[in-house]
């Protein structure tokens, strides 16, 4: 598992590898904050669009930054284990920066996926720019209804009477 989980140096190299053997790397990203059967359906079906799966996963400072106080509720080690720990990803890389462009230059993906809560219009325009820039092709994938750890964490504080901290 922890071979999955590369620094983006290290990622860069096995991508210009991956190239030359002529396989096509699909690249998606988020915060995978409480780990779901929603995410691993999307994770599958992203891995269904090209060769090997890169995750690029927010790190903590990101999270916080996207997200708010009192998120990740999982730290940036353990949700890049649980993730490196599914089939369908080949590596992981965290990156804590609150835009994926840094991690897009670097590996200048063949397909780039998100989720369907985005539209090619409300994707960032800088990582749209960049995706353009490299010839990406931009997959938007349908969520499964009904998962969202936004949601799951608004419930979890509805039951346990949770300020947005997470203290009582």
């Amino acid at each position: 598992m922890q071979s999955k989980i590369k620094s983006l140096a290290s990622l860069a190299g096995v991508r210009r590898r991956l190239r030359r053997a002529g396989r096509s790397v699909v690249l998606t990203n988020g915060c995978f904050d409480l780990l779901h059967a929603g995410h691993v359906e999307y994770l599958e079906a992203a891995k269904r669009s090209g060769d090997v799966l890169v995750v690029a996963l927010n790190g903590d400072r990101s999270v916080r930054a996207l997200k708010g106080a009192g998120r990740p509720l999982v730290p940036q080690a353990a949700r890049a284990q649980l993730l490196a720990a599914l089939a369908a990803v080949d590596y992981v890389v965290v990156f804590n920066t609150v835009r994926v462009t840094p991690v897009i230059e670097a590996l200048r993906p063949d397909v780039y996926v998100k989720g369907g809560d985005y539209t090619l219009d409300t994707l960032n325009a800088g990582e749209r720019r960049v995706l353009e820039d490299c010839g990406a092709t931009i997959k938007l994938l349908h969520l499964k209804p009904g998962y969202s750890t936004t949601a799951l964490v608004e419930k979890l504080r509805r039951m346990f009477k949770l300020n947005a901290t997470g203290g009582l």
